[in-house]
């Protein structure tokens, strides 16, 4: 016999659609902020990040700030002269990654090449930190040699790159956990301090190898 579906009947039809569609999505087929917000927080993976991020954060703090006073003696035929134009080009490169992520986000709403590009960034910076801490540690200190304006314009490239790059340090880490965790809000908060700073750094990193190149 035909019944007349109520609203009860209509509300519980949709809610069982609901439930289906978030039973059957998964994070590989995610493209939109929407499809990504179905993702439960995980504060407890979140509180371990954190936690990591801090100790990663003073371990590298440590070791740059060591690079000032170790030196490591190489063998002769070992050429690293290359590294400094490396690292200018992994700094072009994370700088590119980050402004695509920006654009797939904002404009494309597509969180899945978003964190991709995300993704990759962190994995340049890993290299460059790599390619940094081995070049410095071998090689010591550049000095810069030249004179008059371009002098203060230097430095004022140079002092806000490195000041920049420790302060937003933690702040990047931190930004990256909640992302992880489907802690999105906390994401967002972090990332309107942080981006704008990674940008920076990698923008003007490769400014400071020109500037400096001639005296390598």
């Amino acid at each position: 016999m035909w019944k007349k579906p109520t609203a009860i009947d209509s509300d519980d039809e949709l809610l069982n659609v609901a439930i289906v569609e978030r039973m059957r999505a998964t994070p590989q087929n995610f493209q939109t902020r929407k499809d990504y917000r179905l993702l439960a927080p995980n504060k407890a993976l979140g509180n371990r990040l954190v936690v990591v991020s801090w100790i990663l954060t003073l371990v590298v703090w440590g070791l740059v700030g060591a690079m000032q006073r170790i030196s490591i003696p190489i063998p002769e035929s070992w050429d690293l002269s290359i590294l400094p134009a490396i690292n200018a080009l992994l700094n072009t490169l994370v700088a590119f990654c980050l402004i695509g992520a920006v654009v797939a986000i904002v404009k494309l709403n597509r969180a899945d090449l978003h964190k991709k590009l995300i993704n990759l960034a962190v994995l340049l910076s890993i290299l460059f930190l790599l390619s940094y801490v081995s070049y410095h540690l071998t090689h010591g200190e550049v000095k810069y040699g030249g004179e008059g304006a371009i002098r203060k314009v230097y430095f004022f490239f140079l002092i806000s790159h490195i000041a920049l790059a420790a302060f937003s340090f933690p702040f990047i880490l931190l930004s990256l956990s909640y992302a992880i965790s489907n802690q999105f809000a906390k994401h967002r908060r972090l990332v309107k301090v942080a981006f704008p700073m990674w940008l920076y750094v990698a923008m003007t990193g490769p400014i400071v190898y020109l500037m400096l190149r001639p005296y390598y």
